[in-house]
């Protein structure tokens, strides 16, 4: 289990030092999701786990990561999917940080990942008007009326799809700016145009851009670009 010792969790909450917090674990004085912690070695996620001392919650406050990175193909957005590689596997920091979104599987760029549980949920939430920018390349070359058709909106599973800004580079590429992302959105759409996608990747989510982050990579957020993110939650939903 990743996370920190159980002591040391006692420690930086303040309730007492590592020595005594250790006295503490073996008699029975903590819990750690209702059970009793009583030997020494276990260890606790902040972010997720319960800990009380004495019938009394206890937490810490979390350093709040926000992380880029550039998802590879065929490496699946999830935090746990036995025989397949994960999101988390490229980003090796102890704190437990979770994706904001999904890519698909078969999709490339940019994801951010984030213990700041207020920042997940205004990304998240389709009402915060986040713009999401995508390259798409499509295996035949695409019409024009097919793009403006896609940029007015299109139905899907029975929802006509919000407004999206596109923009032709080529004949078979071009790019799309959406304010929503359902599952698998882009490529419903291009497949409704006879057509099919044969690459695709997010180069923006809001103000923070991929940039020349290398497949694979992540990095973490700058100053400004958190703070131009958190300018989303004085919006409420």
């Amino acid at each position: 289990m990743s996370g920190i010792r159980l002591q040391k969790f006692l420690s930086r909450a303040g309730v007492c030092s590592r020595r005594r917090g250790e006295a503490h674990i073996l008699a029975g004085d903590v819990r750690v999701n209702g059970k009793v912690a009583d030997v020494l070695g276990i260890k606790v996620d902040p972010a997720s786990d319960r800990v009380t001392f004495k019938g009394k919650r206890v937490e810490i406050a979390l350093e709040k990561i926000h992380i880029a990175l550039n998802k590879p193909k065929g490496v699946v957005t999830s935090c746990a999917q036995p025989g397949a590689r994960i999101v988390l596997d490229f980003v090796d920091i102890p704190e437990r940080v979770v994706p904001v979104g999904r890519l698909d599987k078969d999709s490339t760029g940019l994801l951010i990942l984030t213990n700041d549980g207020a920042l997940h949920h205004a990304l998240s939430h389709p009402s915060f008007d986040h713009e999401k920018e995508y390259m798409v390349s499509v295996k035949n070359p695409i019409s024009d009326k097919a793009l403006k058709r896609m940029a007015d909106g299109v139905v899907l599973m029975g929802r006509k799809t919000r407004p999206a800004r596109v923009r032709r580079i080529s004949a078979r590429r071009f790019r799309m700016v959406l304010k929503e992302g359902r599952n698998r959105q882009i490529r419903r759409m291009v497949e409704m145009a006879g057509n099919e996608v044969t690459d695709l990747k997010r180069v923006r989510i809001s103000g923070v851009s991929l940039g020349k982050l290398k497949e694979g990579a992540w990095r973490r957020l700058t100053g400004r670009e958190i703070q131009n993110l958190r300018q989303s939650l004085k919006k409420t939903p």
